[in-house]
């Protein structure tokens, strides 16, 4: 297959007149300065496929059902009790209706792999299926359906709180043993298909002890390590109660923080631990859709970006999936907190749109394992904006990223995974089987 574009954005910048020549899943061949070809399927303009760096596709179900306040203080941990409460029915069958709705609403945006960040193992009474990686192999299903890459990060949940406290009923469906967790991720393994990954997620500083922490790195076997840490100011306070010191200076200094490390929101840090995550090369994962609707806080990305961090962003609870959405609310997000614009461009970089998109490119394919890019050898991943969008007329270059974060209503117009056209004129090609099976699930949990 070969595919032509007026222009691509590609390793060294924008180029003209591109032609890809796709063969198992990967770009086979960069032709620039060519006219098209008679067998050529022409489009406007190329972009790589970005990665999503963190999501609980469960949560997708709950989208726009946590939006009233309650009598206490609404946030994060009375959130939690909400979700908690959610995924009391949810079994393997809802799982994959669920998730391949997610998926494909990402490869709809411009995501074209995902890191699923999974904790739901267990039945609904925290009884274990018979496949202790059941639920995992949910995902992976869904995956496959939807088309999207997968990066699987089975999540090792034990404890509900710092110092190894006792985890609460509601938590039973993530609990897991040191050695039931080995035995779950090497099933999960064998769940992937194509080019899947395999990581491991240490849920949190509250829910794994140090030693836990420790004998869990070996499983990972040299590939992904996420967490979440400091994302709210109470977690922060309860690290400090129970070791003396926050959570990411604990971590800089209990464990191999390194470049395989995901530091998911780490919303909460200090100037030295800005400094010293971005000296581990581990990535920040950013989540500032989520971020916002949970009232976490703000990462100070500019920073970061300024020290060489690196940084992708993550679609989380998956309460609204849109990249360039995610893009846009993190350069937002910097403007109201430091009172001026383009916060996140740099003089090497002036476009804001860009930088963030190279960023977000390349610290989201450090954060999954795999390679990003539209380069021969790699996966053919790729996004192409529709030229009859009006936000796109007159534009050329590193504009074009500009006008789809912060101007587009109607960007994507093809996307290709693994060089399969999964989406075409924005729409996903299976989206109304899809949504079927989603509303007859939702129907479901929700009667």
């Amino acid at each position: 297959m070969t595919l032509w574009f007026e222009t691509a954005l590609l390793d060294h910048g924008w180029t003209d007149r591109v032609r890809l020549t796709l063969a198992g899943g990967r770009i086979e061949r960069v032709e620039v300065g060519v006219d098209p070809a008679q067998e050529d399927e022409r489009h406007f303009a190329a972009l790589p496929g970005l990665p999503n760096l963190h999501s609980h596709a469960f949560q997708r179900a709950m989208a726009g059902l946590t939006e009233v306040r309650g009598a206490s203080n609404d946030d994060f941990w009375s959130w939690r009790e909400l979700m908690y409460r959610s995924v009391s029915k949810i079994g393997p069958d809802q799982c994959a209706a669920i998730a391949t709705l997610a998926y494909a609403e990402m490869l709809e945006t411009g995501f074209t792999r995902v890191g699923e960040f999974h904790y739901l193992h267990h039945a609904p009474d925290g009884s274990r299926y018979d496949d202790i990686a059941e639920m995992s192999g949910a995902i992976a299903a869904a995956a496959e359906t939807a088309g999207i890459g997968l990066t699987l990060l089975p999540v090792f949940y034990a404890h509900g709180g710092f110092g190894g406290q006792a985890p609460g009923a509601a938590q039973a469906r993530f609990i897991n043993s040191v050695d039931g967790f080995a035995d779950l991720v090497e099933r999960s393994r064998a769940k992937l298909v194509q080019d899947g990954v395999i990581g491991i997620a240490p849920h949190s500083l509250r829910a794994v002890t140090p030693e836990e922490l420790g004998a869990l790195l070996p499983i990972a076997n040299g590939g992904p390590v996420h967490i979440h840490i400091a994302e709210q100011v109470k977690e922060v306070e309860d690290c400090i109660a129970w070791s003396g010191r926050r959570p990411v200076r604990w971590l800089l200094d209990a464990a191999p923080v390194d470049a395989r490390w995901t530091l998911v929101h780490a919303t909460h840090v200090d100037a030295g631990e800005v400094t010293d995550i971005a000296a581990r090369g581990a990535v920040a994962g950013l989540c500032p859709i989520t971020e916002a609707n949970l009232g976490d806080g703000l990462f100070p990305a500019g920073d970061f970006l300024d020290r060489g961090g690196a940084i992708g962003v993550g679609s989380d609870s998956n309460v609204r999936i849109d990249a360039a959405e995610e893009l846009r609310l993190l350069e937002y997000g910097q403007r109201l907190t430091l009172r001026g614009r383009n916060r996140l461009a740099s003089a090497a970089r002036p476009s804001t749109g860009a930088r963030l998109f190279d960023a977000a490119l390349r610290g989201g394919g450090q954060s999954l394992g795999v390679e990003t890019g539209l380069a021969a050898g790699r996966p053919a991943d790729i996004v192409s904006l529709d030229r009859d969008d009006p936000a796109f007329e007159g534009r050329s270059g590193d504009a074009l990223i500009d006008s789809w974060i912060f101007a587009s209503r109607r960007p994507i117009d093809c996307v290709w995974r693994a060089g399969v056209k999964q989406v075409e004129r924005g729409r996903h090609r299976h989206r109304d089987a899809i949504e079927a099976r989603y509303r007859t699930a939702l129907r479901d949990l929700l009667a």
